[in-house]
């Protein structure tokens, strides 16, 4: 997931459109601004924008009404405001932009105004169905086995876990011993869709929706699907080992990631205001773009995250997949580096940190909160299939189906309480909090 350079960035002229539109995959920029509102005076700061900077007309969307949220996100005539969150993704032209962030730190209902940036899926072994080249973070296995030696691929599958009846991954979080099953708790899986059709899926799916012009809820990357998967395959699978988490948990497959594995943070918050809008106490995104070392979270994502929080949900995001150890850490990616948003590290079979989970060395938001199975884990596939897959991202649905668990049994717990309980009844690991944060997720 690597920044290409300055002069390859589209922060000028039309803004790029993710979808295959793009001339150059890597674009970090839209040319877009996500703009956060006083929620009390919302109008009056897109007034300012209007006369001061120009901005495009503007479309007022709620978390309900969703059936043309993906055109107006594509059309360059238009900036949708979310009303619900009291956040705006705004069209302006490039001369403009100047004028748009002076007005943004002069006008006191106004508190924050992005650029609005891509983001990415978070594999490291891709789905045979999706091209590679359009994953900026993807490692194939190849090229993994020609850093690392066999010597040390070996340490990381660990013991040698028996897997005819529950994936490692569950027996690790010890999902296998609880008695919870995650009934009837909404979680919200933010991602490249569903295989609607997958017959261990079937029974699970509440509600969907694409946010991707031009593309139906149904997953042909493979990633979406996974997840989701995770977070709430069945008791009884088609066919053994179980893999899902909570597997009476309702999920909201809100198509966020293209087939091709790319989306902008404007795809992101109409999920989330989708999401909340509907019920969500878990909103789950295996996604996110790489930041540089010191780099500050997005004020963005981190308002709009404590807002979520407010109102019960709680929001988890996979930490990201750039480093190399032991020797290259990175830092956690946005917008998992959020101090409001609980950042997912991913652990091999060794309970290790995986050789590419990034780890917590940027400051306040920068950490890790706690870490999760994220090597060779299986789970559903695009066509009624199974695959095994590595990265933060399959950590991170392992975390949210844990919290539908801890929702149910304590189906009044704000979401402050489902949080610190999560992270309370991990089990510590001798790993630094850098690269574990609290340590190996438990299932209550």
């Amino acid at each position: 997931m690597a920044n290409g350079p300055m002069d390859r960035r589209s922060f000028g002229g039309q803004p790029d459109r993710p979808n295959g539109h793009s001339p150059d995959q890597r674009t970090e920029y839209t040319g877009r601004y996500v703009v956060l509102l006083d929620p009390s005076n919302q109008e009056s700061g897109l007034n300012a924008l209007r006369s001061t900077a120009d901005i495009a007309s503007v479309e007022r969307v709620r978390g309900t009404e969703t059936a043309n949220i993906a055109e107006l996100l594509e059309r360059p005539d238009v900036s949708v405001h979310f009303e619900e969150l009291g956040a705006a993704v705004v069209e302006v032209r490039p001369d403009q932009r100047h004028a748009l962030v002076t007005t943004a730190e002069a006008d006191p209902s106004i508190i924050a105004a992005e650029p609005e940036r891509m983001v990415y899926a978070m594999p490291i072994t891709a789905p045979t169905q999706a091209p590679t080249e359009f994953f900026p973070a993807y490692r194939s296995d190849e090229e993994v086995v020609a850093r690392h030696s066999r010597a040390e691929m070996a340490v990381a599958q660990g013991p040698a876990w028996d897997e005819k009846t529950w994936t490692w991954g569950l027996q690790a979080i010890r999902a296998n011993l609880s008695h919870l099953t995650g009934r009837g708790v909404k979680v919200a899986v933010l991602d490249t869709g569903v295989d609607t059709d997958h017959p261990d899926l079937v029974g699970c799916l509440e509600e969907t929706m694409s946010f991707v012009l031009g593309e139906s809820v149904e997953d042909s990357n493979g990633h979406g699907t996974h997840c989701i998967g995770t977070v709430a395959g069945p008791k009884n699978p088609q066919q053994q080992p179980r893999y899902g988490v909570a597997c009476d948990a309702r999920i909201l497959a809100g198509k966020v990631l293209s087939n091709r594995g790319t989306g902008t943070d404007g795809q992101i918050l109409a999920g989330m205001a989708w999401a909340i809008a509907r019920g969500a106490r878990v909103i789950s995104m295996s996604l996110g773009a790489p930041v540089r070392k010191n780099e500050l979270f997005p004020q963005t994502y981190e308002i709009l995250a404590k807002r979520a929080f407010e109102r019960g949900t709680v929001i988890v995001a996979a930490a990201g997949n750039d480093s190399n150890r032991p020797q290259d850490i990175d830092p956690v990616s946005r917008p998992a580096n959020c101090p409001s948003i609980l950042a997912v590290g991913a652990l091999d079979k060794a309970i290790a940190p995986a050789f590419f989970s990034n780890g917590g060395i940027n400051g306040q938001g920068g950490e890790v909160n706690i870490a999760a199975p994220g090597w060779d884990i299986r789970s559903a596939a695009p066509g009624g299939g199974y695959q095994e897959m590595k990265g933060t991202s399959m950590a991170t649905p392992h975390v949210a189906g844990v919290l539908a668990l801890l929702a149910e049994a304590n189906p009044n717990a704000t979401a402050a309480q489902l949080k610190a309980a999560l992270l309370s009844s991990a089990y510590p690991l001798t790993q630094p909090v850098r690269d574990v944060g609290s340590g190996l997720l438990q299932a209550p």
